[in-house]
């Protein structure tokens, strides 16, 4: 339990810092629009001084593909459409419980705009309790906590190409405006850590379900609301540097923990830069990023992403080369995604649905583990019980 009283005293001093941060971060705003406008008139040449120097970079910047002063209007979409979502919850395994055992549940939502068509709105559990799905992942040194996260993440990507593409296909009209979505980014920054073959057992199954979604032109976006990217800001490095050549590994190395010459913005994000330039309903340049993950990638699956000011926030918009070379396709999109938005009150609506599928609440994990007993018990398995610790937990004593 949490002692407000306790407390109470902090807060001053957190609200003190905070002033003193947004005082700050004022001043490196202004700097920083000035330094974009500055490196504008020169991007192409630090464009190809990133592709000259960038093995002695000590930071990850992504490449603008469009004019850095680019403010493009999203047209509002008056198209019929059709939105398709998918969202992940799970029940972690814990060995204070009945049974380990771990369960991932997928929402699933179709979306029609313009047409008298009934929606999708449902959820897809799965439950492993095998020994080779509980243990599979301890050979690579990873917590199967942390595996379930991967794999509720492969289950919606599949589910999201199946209800897509099936639907695409019994239309029979793959140039029709479609929209596939999920919550956060496609650069999966996470897996940067881990080994070529954990990246083939998480990523290919992904990309297979991407490629399936290539095949029907239906636009895949990953929507990342409060970002905390600094892939744009990391590229005006490039123009803050004050030696000839950015070789961060020799110029740079008796800096030690203090702050580099370049980073006299930090610590700015992206959606701060971009929210004082882009009006709502604009969008910024595409980037493209340059994510050590998406050497694993397929190249026409390799990632873009630009920022939309959606009026409530900045957010930023990922797809992949396939979406970003097509601007059919990619207007198509960026048109869909502004209007869900909207629908949203401020997040798109698919996804919202998507999520409320598939949340899974106290009440359910209670009746999950209640089912599981009664069939344990009826199966003749005697003593099934929770641990001490875990009864304790629930129940109060004093």
């Amino acid at each position: 339990m949490l002692d407000i009283s306790k407390i109470t005293e902090k807060i001053p001093k957190i609200g003190k810092y905070l002033r003193q941060e947004a005082s700050a971060n004022s001043q490196k705003l202004e700097r920083g629009r000035t330094i974009l406008q500055e490196a504008q008139k020169q991007q192409q040449n630090l464009i190809k001084k990133y592709y000259d120097w960038h093995q002695d970079l000590n930071f990850k910047t992504a490449i603008p593909v469009e004019p850095l002063d680019t403010c493009l209007n999203i047209n509002c979409n008056s198209h019929d459409h059709s939105v398709f979502a998918t969202d992940g919850s799970q029940i972690v395994p814990s060995h204070h419980e009945i049974a380990y055992c771990y369960l991932i549940n997928i929402g699933r939502v179709i979306l029609h705009y313009g047409k008298i068509l009934h929606p999708l709105l449902e959820s897809i559990p799965e439950v492993y309790y095998h020994p080779e799905d509980l243990n599979i992942s301890r050979k690579w040194g990873i917590k199967t906590e942390e595996w379930l996260c991967y794999q509720r993440l492969i289950l919606e990507n599949q589910n999201l190409a199946q209800i897509s593409c099936n639907w695409v296909d019994n239309l029979n009209n793959s140039t029709g405006h479609f929209l596939s979505i999920v919550d956060g980014p496609l650069t999966y920054w996470f897996l940067e850590g881990l080994s070529e073959e954990v990246h083939d057992l998480i990523l290919e199954p992904i990309q297979e379900a991407w490629d399936k979604l290539k095949f029907f032109n239906i636009p895949l976006i990953g929507y990342v609301s409060s970002s905390s990217s600094i892939e744009g800001i990391n590229f005006l490095r490039l123009h803050n540097c004050i030696f000839d050549n950015p070789d961060c590994v020799n110029n740079c190395n008796n800096f030690l923990k203090r702050q580099t010459p370049c980073q006299i913005i930090e610590p700015l994000k992206d959606i701060t830069l971009w929210g004082e330039i882009l009006k709502p309903g604009q969008r910024g340049p595409l980037w493209k990023s340059t994510a050590n993950i998406l050497k694993s990638y397929k190249k026409k699956q390799h990632i873009y992403f630009c920022y939309i000011n959606i009026g409530s926030e900045i957010a930023r918009i990922e797809f992949p080369e396939w979406v970003a070379e097509n601007s059919r396709l990619l207007n198509q999109a960026l048109e869909i995604v502004f209007s869900q938005v909207n629908k949203g009150f401020g997040y798109p609506i698919a996804l919202s649905e998507a999520h409320n599928q598939a949340v899974i609440h106290g009440r359910d994990r209670r009746h999950f583990f209640s089912m599981l007993e009664r069939q344990m018990v009826q199966s003749g398995i005697r003593n099934v019980k929770t641990s001490y610790k875990e009864t304790r937990k629930r129940n109060s004593i004093a």
